[in-house]
Formats: C-alpha cells, structure tokens, sequence
C-alpha cells in the first residue's frame, strides 16, 4: 500500500488562499447584484443619457446694391431661412432709418419685377449671399386711404354744386330757375355710386396691407374729381335742359342705373367671400342671385355693371361731360378686365376659357 502524501506546507497554504479567494469574490459577486438589483427596482426603470443633436442652421446674408449705381448699401445678416422679403425689409429699415419698408422695392435684377413681400428669403437663394438691388418707390400710402379719398372727393363736390353755391352760378338766375326731376333724381344717383364705393372699402373689400405711390392717389383723385366737377357743374346749371325723351327716358335709365349698381355690389360681395372662404380656389360660380348670373358669360362682371351704371347714367342726363366720362370708363375698364382675365385663364383654364373678358363677344 501506498501511503498518502500529505501536502508540503507552502503548497496546502497557496490551495486554501486560491480556494477562500474564489469563495470571497463569489460572495462578493453575489452581494454586489444584489444591491444593484435593489437599486434597479426602487429607482425604477433606468433612461438612457440623452442623445445631443447638433442642428445647424444656414443663416443667409443679403447685399442690398443700388439700382442705378451698383453700390453698396448695406449687407443685412444673419437672415434665417424661414423669413420672408418683408421681414428683409424691416431690418433693412433698422439700418436706412430713411427708407421705411413700404417705400423699398426690391428686384433680383436691375430690370426686373418688384419681388412680393410674402416670398420667401430660401427660394430666391443660389448661395448664402444674396444680392438684391433697391429702388426708392417714394411715398406710400394705404389703399384704403387711396380709395377713401379718392371716392370722398367727389361726393362732397358733387353736392357743393347741388345746392348751388353762389360763389358757381349766379344766385338770382339760380332762384328764378325751375329745377327739373331728373336734377334731384341725378344727385341721388350719384351720391349713392360713391357711397357705395366707401362703404364696400370700409366693409366688403379686403386689403393685403399693400401699398401704392402717392402719386398714383394724386392722380386718381384730378381724374375722379375734376370729371365731378365738370358734370355737376353742368347739370346742376340754372339752365341746364331736360332728356330729349322727358320722363320715360329719365325712368328706364334710373332703372338701368339701380340694376347695375345692385348687380355691382353683390359680385363684388361674392368676389369678397371668394378669396377669403379658406376654400379651394376655383373661379366664382354664380349662386341663386339673379345679379351673380352674369359669371355664365364674362369673367369680370363687376367692370361690366360698372360700365354699365355709367351708360345709364349718361342716358338719363343727357349731357356731354358725363358721356365723356362713360367713354373713358369703358376703355380703362376693358383693359383692367382683359388684364384680370388673362391671370383667370392661367388659373381657370376649363372654366373662363368660353367666357369674355367684361362685355361677351366684343371683348
């Protein structure tokens, strides 16, 4: 038999620290998931730090040149990429305290259109310098100051010669003159065209906040308010002489008027819910008013009853300066129709393409 060897000293001493060693770190092992298990639940479920997402933005700056120099006006930065050319503007305003933004057009090209306020700065962007060049536009007003004081005008003077001022005609011709209907039915007519005009600016018609050169009121106002002149003066006169065709003339051209005044305000009411409904754009339909059943055959009826108020009136008057003044009406609304009717057939094609620009068949 063999005996059994028993382990050296310095070898039995190694085993048992190797073996309490790996019994230590075990026990260790054991209590430090224990803790962290504890810890799991009473804190609960652990979050993942936070990812940092670096976002950049490209800030655009916009050289603004003058027109007919080609200096240098000023370099307008850091324009973020949502603003718009109005929001250009408004800090080009900070920096030429001079030219507040309504008076500053701004062009791509020295021979190009004014841009619109509303476009955005990142369409009109090839870089992230920008180069626009500026005019001076003058001074601006509102358009519904324009159009307030260019309709203004000629109902206060048309009533000044009504009463017949003695500083116009001459007082004792003008108290031993009979003044005919068709003179009283005359200054109601046209008192009410105008007050239409300034009511529907104030309540129907809805402005973008643009603007127009003051010199485009200036001259509204010597056309509108000379050609008031000129008429009231006329009939109003102490010897002014009634239609050719008496009280049948003067009725059937009163009636014509109230018609195309009726028929002017309601397409100009439908036009107002058109643009403003929040609906799809399409072209105005005609609805159960009689009035808006002319949109079958034009596409700008409110020039045609417009026109058609003018006609009327020169018929139940019967005088010259007020048939001059239908003429011309005729012509600038023609051509504002064939303009607006142009613009209605790149939008509309299908609807306007069988339609007339104001007056069917002849434009």
């Amino acid at each position: 038999m063999h005996r059994r060897q028993k382990p050296s000293a310095p070898e039995h001493k190694r085993d048992l620290a190797a073996h309490g060693g790996a019994l230590s770190m075990s026990h260790n092992d054991t209590r430090s998931f224990f803790n962290f298990s504890q810890l799991v639940l009473s804190a609960g479920h652990l979050k993942s730090p936070p990812v940092l997402k670096h976002s950049k933005i490209t800030y655009f700056e916009v050289e603004i040149l003058d027109v007919q120099s080609k200096k240098q006006i000023c370099i307008v930065d850091k324009i973020p990429p949502s603003s718009t050319l109005l929001d250009v503007k408004h800090k080009f305003h900070k920096a030429c305290p001079q030219w507040y933004p309504s008076r500053v057009g701004l062009q791509l090209e020295r021979n190009g259109p004014y841009l619109k306020d509303s476009i955005n700065i990142q369409s009109l962007a090839v870089s992230s310098i920008i180069t626009l060049y500026f005019t001076d536009l003058g001074q601006q007003v509102g358009w519904t100051t324009f159009f307030l004081t260019e309709y203004t005008g000629p109902l206060l003077i048309y009533l000044l010669f009504y009463i017949r001022l003695s500083t116009i005609y001459d007082q004792v011709e003008s108290t031993k003159n009979f003044r005919h209907p068709v003179v009283h039915l005359a200054c109601f007519c046209h008192c009410l065209h105008y007050i239409r005009h300034l009511l529907e600016t104030l309540f129907v018609h809805k402005f973008s906040g643009g603007h127009t050169p003051l010199k485009n009121m200036i001259k509204g106002c010597a056309f509108y308010w000379g050609f008031t002149s000129w008429i009231a003066y006329y009939i109003n006169h102490p010897r002014y002489t009634p239609p050719s065709f008496g009280h049948r003339q003067v009725s059937f051209a009163a009636l014509a008027f109230l018609m195309c005044e009726a028929g002017n305000h309601f397409i100009n009411v439908t036009l107002a819910h058109q643009n403003h409904s929040g609906l799809k754009a399409c072209f105005p339909s005609p609805t159960y008013n009689p009035f808006t059943w002319l949109f079958l055959l034009v596409s700008c009826p409110n020039y045609t009853y417009e026109v058609g108020s003018w006609i009327s009136f020169t018929v139940m008057t019967q005088t010259l300066p007020v048939g001059i003044f239908a003429f011309l009406m005729v012509i600038q609304m023609s051509l504002w129709a064939q303009k607006k009717h142009k613009l209605y057939l790149k939008r509309f094609y299908p609807e306007v393409r069988r339609k007339a620009a104001m007056i069917p068949i002849v434009f």
